[in-house]
């Protein structure tokens, strides 16, 4: 729980920093892309924080493409 908190704290610290550039700047697309960058950092470090596995973004390519790759093969006996 304290790992959390002191994630949401740093999350905080850094949007305090960040945001008022950006909307001083009116950059509302690189906002919106910051922000939802942030969220999916602060969401996988909270998940790592409380000791979870995080899937490897390989095995979802491995996943995708694996039939592709097995149709090719037989196409090419």
């Amino acid at each position: 729980m304290l790992k959390s908190i002191g994630i949401l704290l740093i999350a905080a610290i850094i949007l305090w920093i960040e945001v008022p550039p950006l909307l001083e700047k009116k950059y509302k697309k690189e906002l919106l892309v910051f922000a939802i960058l942030l969220a999916i950092a602060v969401g996988l470090s909270i998940t790592l924080g409380f000791g979870k596995s995080i899937p490897n973004p390989f095995d979802l390519l491995t996943f995708v493409f694996k039939p592709l790759n097995d149709v090719i093969a037989l196409l090419l006996k």
